[in-house]
C-alpha cells in the first residue's frame, strides 16, 4: 500500500495542477482573513479571532478537494490501467486507503498553512495570546475530519466514472448535500417534526459542534463512520467489475 500512496503524491505534485490546487487555497483563504474589509477580518474588527477562516475553509475545500481526487480512479479507468492496478499483491481495500490517505495527506498539507494564521493572531494580539486557542483548535480539529469526509467523497464519486470532470462534479454534488444540504430539507415545513433527525446527519451540524471547542465522542464518530461508509462502498464499486 505505502508504495501506490508514495506514487500518488508524487504524480499530484508532479504536475503544476497539484500546486496550483493548493495555491487557490491559500490565497482564498489568505484574501478572507487579511484583505476583504468587514467585520470578519481581524486587522479591521479589532478581535483576535479566525473565525471566518473557518467559515469559508469549508466552502473552499467543497471545489478543492473533489479537484484534487477526480483523478484517483478515473484516470486509472480512462487508461486502461486499472486492471493492471487490480492485479498487484494488494487488497482492494488497500488501493482504497491508498489512494484516500494520499487526497488526505495532500488536504492536511494545505491545512497546515492555516496555522501560519494563528500564530500571526497570537502574536498581533494585544496583549499577545488573546486568541481563544480552544476554540481554534477545535474548529482546526473539526475542519480536518470534514476534509476526512469530503476525500473520502471524492474517492468514492472518481470510482463510479472514467471521466474525470464527471467525478468532480459527482463529488461537488455529493459534498454540497452532506455539507449543508440536510439543513436545506430539515426547514422544509413538511419535515418540522424530524429536523433535528435531519440537520444531525449533515457534516454542518457536528463540524460547528467541534468548533465550539468541545470534542464530542458523537461528532467524532460521525465523521469516521461517514468516511469509513465511503471508503466501503468505494470498495463495492471496485469489487463489481470483477462479478
Amino acid at each position: 500500500m505505502l508504495p501506490l500512496l508514495s506514487k500518488e503524491i508524487r504524480t499530484f505534485f508532479s504536475s503544476i495542477s497539484g500546486y496550483l490546487i493548493l495555491s487557490i487555497f491559500l490565497i482564498a483563504t489568505g484574501l478572507f482573513v487579511w484583505v476583504f474589509p468587514g467585520n470578519s477580518n481581524p486587522l479591521d474588527s479589532g478581535y483576535a479571532n479566525l473565525d471566518v477562516l473557518f467559515e469559508m475553509a469549508p466552502w473552499i475545500y467543497l471545489f478543492l478537494i473533489p479537484a484534487v481526487c477526480m483523478r484517483f480512479f478515473a484516470e486509472e479507468k480512462k487508461q486502461g490501467t486499472i486492471e493492471l492496478l487490480m492485479t498487484r499483491p494488494i487488497s482492494d481495500m488497500g488501493v482504497v486507503l491508498a489512494k484516500y490517505f494520499a487526497g488526505l495527506a495532500v488536504v492536511t498539507f494545505s491545512l497546515l498553512f492555516c496555522l501560519v494564521y494563528y500564530y500571526s493572531i497570537y502574536y498581533l494580539g494585544s496583549p499577545a495570546g488573546s486568541i481563544d486557542s480552544g476554540a481554534f483548535w477545535g474548529s482546526f480539529i473539526g475542519l480536518f475530519l470534514l476534509a476526512g469526509v469530503y476525500v473520502s467523497i471524492g474517492v468514492f464519486a472518481s470510482s463510479l466514472t472514467d471521466n474525470q470532470i464527471v467525478a468532480f462534479l459527482l463529488a461537488l454534488v455529493f459534498c454540497f448535500i452532506f455539507f449543508i444540504g440536510f439543513d436545506y430539507i430539515g426547514e422544509i415545513n413538511s419535515m418540522q417534526y424530524l429536523q433535528n433527525l435531519i440537520v444531525s446527519m449533515g457534516i454542518n451540524e457536528h463540524y460547528r459542534s467541534i468548533s465550539r471547542g468541545i470534542v464530542d465522542s458523537r461528532d467524532l464518530l460521525y465523521f469516521i463512520g461517514i468516511i469509513v461508509a465511503f471508503l466501503l462502498l468505494t470498495r463495492t464499486v471496485l469489487k463489481s467489475r470483477k462479478w
